[in-house]
């Protein structure tokens, strides 16, 4: 829960992102909005540099927080590149000549490596805020091609991003991680030195994401099934979220589980490869995908659902659905994955499944579906500590208060370097 409290000394903090806040592709856009509204709530002024996908650059105030945007210019994929270069850079040297940064905080590499650069020689405290390696990403997101052209394509558009990654990396003063996790990506790709990493987990919004008063109002709005054991993802549809390997676990265990139901919620290229599968496995009126689910609706599904499921083949680097389901009261069940794992693992590793595989994930889920069946009073407790948990450990104001105490830190050991620097 965000904090109304006006820190004693505010910064002047602006935050790089290649992506704006209205686009919604994913946890770390969620994440930097609601980092960023906590951090005004605390009374720093914050700005946010990022992209605007048209020719002419753009300005937007969402909720006090001031988006800059730079032009992108989409007419080919040379051109895409070359002008987030130099038109994020120009329109950073243009808002430092009226507004004068404590701290920069990045995140994600791209628009972050030419505006470093162009700050190099400002007075101005460097932050990373690492949720995955970039080129991990690239390569879990985009299959190798077949042609020659193709693979070289492939190849040097990795080791560009390494790249700039690396240099990034390098460039700042600290870099923030949300997991262990994203920590020994880091220190085994790149040799970053351990002291320059700083672990702060992500957090929830206690408020919006809380336990359902009554369910069955809930459902009847959403219009999900009242008498059936909902089980509920929401995830991007790309491979590396092994949703395929979620519904043919569902598959497995329907024939003893006559009253579940799938939610799996959320857009993406793999759309009509999941709804190909579902009808393949006779999953119709078992395996619901309602698309992308509007950020004013999540809440409600979370409430809706009496398990959440994270089937996650790799690269979870934290995952803030799974605080957003156990801040609902939703016991969640999770691949033993990235950073799913250790928030799991710190909640009980009961709920983790052994492996991502569908028959591991079968048995786990057709065990909770019996629980919920045979022991609703035992069920109703865990979900009490599902959210006594949540409440102990993450919320944004924690978060921000860590972060906090990182800058100030480092805003002092930053001056005495510059200081020792110019005599």
């Amino acid at each position: 829960m965000a904090s109304n409290r006006l820190m004693e000394k505010a910064y002047n903090i602006l935050v790089i992102t290649d992506y704006p806040l209205e686009e919604y592709i994913g946890g770390s856009v969620r994440f930097l909005y609601e980092q960023c509204t906590c951090l005004a709530n605390r009374g720093h002024n914050v700005h946010i540099l990022t992209r605007q996908e048209s020719c002419t650059e753009g300005y937007a105030d969402s909720g006090g927080l001031q988006q800059w945007k730079f032009a992108v210019n989409n007419s080919s994929r040379l051109q895409n590149i070359g002008s987030i270069f130099l038109n994020s850079r120009q329109l950073y040297v243009r808002l430092t000549q009226n507004h004068s940064y404590d701290v920069i905080i990045a995140h994600q590499p791209f628009a972050a490596f030419n505006i470093l650069r162009a700050a190099a020689d400002e007075n101005t405290l460097q932050i990373y805020i690492c949720h995955s390696l970039s080129f991990e990403e690239y390569i879990s997101r985009n299959k190798k091609p077949s042609g020659i052209k193709g693979r070289l394509a492939y190849a040097l558009n990795i080791i560009i991003r390494k790249y700039i990654e690396k240099w990034t990396l390098r460039r700042v003063s600290k870099i923030v991680v949300l997991s262990e996790f994203t920590q020994h990506k880091l220190l085994s790709e790149y040799h970053t030195p351990s002291d320059k990493i700083v672990l702060i987990p992500g957090g929830v919004d206690l408020n919006r994401f809380r336990p359902a008063g009554d369910k069955t109002v809930v459902r009847k709005r959403l219009g999900v099934p009242q008498n059936k054991v909902v089980l509920l993802t929401v995830r991007n549809l790309v491979p590396r979220m092994g949703l395929e390997n979620l519904i043919r676990a569902a598959s497995l265990i329907k024939a003893a589980t006559p009253d579940f139901y799938l939610i799996i919620g959320g857009q993406g290229p793999l759309m009509p490869t999941l709804k190909k599968l579902i009808q393949e496995l006779d999953l119709t009126d078992r395996v619901e995908l309602p698309g992308f689910i509007p950020d004013e609706s999540l809440p409600g599904y979370y409430r809706a659902a009496d398990l959440f499921v994270l089937p996650t083949k790799e690269l979870e680097g934290f995952g803030l659905v799974t605080l957003e389901a156990l801040a609902s009261g939703v016991p969640m069940l999770g691949t033993p994955v990235g950073g799913t794992l250790e928030i799991i693992r710190k909640f009980n590793p009961e709920f983790i499944f052994s492996d991502a595989t569908p028959t591991a994930m079968a048995e786990q889920m057709n065990e909770k579906y019996q629980t919920v069946h045979a022991a609703p009073d035992q069920w109703e407790l865990v979900s009490a500590r599902c959210r006594a948990f949540v409440e102990a450990n993450y919320s944004w104001d924690m978060n921000v208060h860590q972060l906090e105490a990182l800058i100030e830190a480092n805003i002092d050991q930053h001056s005495k370097k510059r200081i020792a620097s110019a005599n």
